[in-house]
C-alpha cells in the first residue's frame, strides 16, 4: 500500500511539478539570466544608450585590459583582499574561541560585536573617514593624502564591520564540535593548544570555508565604503603619463568608467564588469574547491 501511494506521490510530483518551478524559473530568468546575458552582449559593444548599442568586437575588452588604471585597481584589490581575508578570519576566531565558552556576559559581547554589521556601507565610510582625519591631523595628513593611510583605514573599517559577522559563523561551528571529543582529548592528556589544532579546528573545516569564502568576495567586491572613505585618492601619475587612483578598488573603478568618461566609458565599463565577474566567480570555485578537499581528508 505504501509503495502504491509513493507511486501516485512521484507521478503528481512529475505531472504537476512545472507548476511550481515555472514562476521560479521565470523569476530568475527575468530578473538574473536575461539582465546577465544582456550585459555580457553590451561588453562587446560601444553605446551611449542600450537602445543604440553597436557591435564592435574584443576593442573594449583590449582597452580594458591597456588601462593602467585598471590594472592598478586589480593588484590593490587583491592585496586588500589578502590582508582583509587573512584578518578578518584570525580575529573573528580568535573572538569566537573566547565567546563560544558559556560565562558570565558572552551574550553582551556577542550583541556588541556583530553591531557594526548593520551599519551601512556609505555610512561607515563617512564615520570612519572623520575618526582617521581627525587623528591625522595631528600629523598634517589624512587617508586622502597616503596611498598607505588610505589602504590600512579600509583594512581597519572592514574589519571592524565584518569581525562581529564572521564570530558568529565561528562561534556556531564551535557549538556543533561533539563534547566527547574534547572530553576524550582532555583524558588523553592534550593541552589546549593542541586540542584547539588537532580536534577544534579540523571539525570546523564547513564554518571556516563559509568565513573564507565571504570574505574573500567582500573583499573583492568592496564597493561603497571605498567611494566613502577614500574614492580611490589619492592620485599619482603613472609611467605612461595617465592618472591612476592609488586606493581604488576594481568595483569604483568600473563606476568611475561608466560615469566618468561620457559615451566613451560605456562599453569599456561592461567590459571590465565582464573581466570582474569572471576573476570573482573563479576566485570562489577555486577556493570552495580546496576547502571541500580539505574536508574530505
Amino acid at each position: 500500500m505504501k509503495k502504491r501511494e509513493l507511486t501516485i506521490y512521484q507521478k503528481s510530483i512529475s505531472k504537476w511539478g512545472w507548476l511550481f518551478l515555472g514562476p521560479i524559473m521565470a523569476a530568475f530568468a527575468i530578473g538574473f539570466l536575461w539582465p546577465f546575458l544582456h550585459g555580457l552582449y553590451l561588453a562587446f559593444c560601444d553605446f551611449r544608450l542600450v537602445s543604440e548599442a553597436k557591435f564592435t568586437g574584443f576593442s573594449n575588452f583590449e582597452k580594458a585590459f591597456s588601462d593602467e588604471g585598471f590594472r592598478h585597481s586589480f593588484l590593490f584589490t587583491a592585496i586588500f583582499t589578502i590582508v582583509s581575508m587573512t584578518l578578518i578570519n584570525v580575529l573573528s576566531f580568535m573572538v569566537a574561541y573566547y565567546l563560544a565558552k558559556e560565562i558570565k556576559g558572552t551574550k553582551l559581547f556577542r550583541t556588541v560585536f556583530f553591531m557594526p554589521n548593520l551599519i551601512g556601507g556609505i555610512v561607515l565610510g563617512y564615520l570612519w573617514s572623520m575618526i582617521f582625519d581627525g587623528f591625522l591631523s595631528m600629523f598634517d595628513t589624512s587617508v586622502l593624502m597616503d596611498s598607505r593611510f588610505g589602504f590600512w583605514g579600509l583594512i581597519i573599517m572592514l574589519c571592524w564591520q565584518q569581525i562581529g559577522y564572521m564570530m558568529i559563523i565561528y562561534i556556531a561551528g564551535f557549538k556543533t564540535i561533539d563534547g566527547s571529543m574534547l572530553e576524550a582529548a582532555k583524558i588523553d592528556g592534550a593541552n589546549g593548544r593542541q586540542t584547539l589544532f588537532k580536534v577544534m579546528i579540523p571539525n570546523m573545516i564547513p564554518a571556516i570555508s563559509i568565513c573564507l569564502f565571504l570574505a574573500l568576495s567582500n573583499g573583492f567586491k568592496l564597493f561603497d565604503q571605498n567611494l566613502a572613505l577614500t574614492a580611490g585618492l589619492p592620485i599619482t601619475m603613472s609611467v605612461d603619463g595617465s592618472m591612476v587612483k592609488d586606493t581604488e578598488m576594481m568595483a569604483l573603478n568600473i563606476y568611475n568608467t561608466f560615469y566618468g568618461q561620457s559615451s566613451f566609458g560605456h562599453g569599456v565599463a561592461q567590459a571590465k564588469a565582464v573581466i570582474f565577474f569572471i576573476l570573482v566567480a573563479a576566485l570562489g570555485i577555486i577556493q570552495l574547491k580546496l576547502t571541500n578537499r580539505r574536508e574530505k581528508v
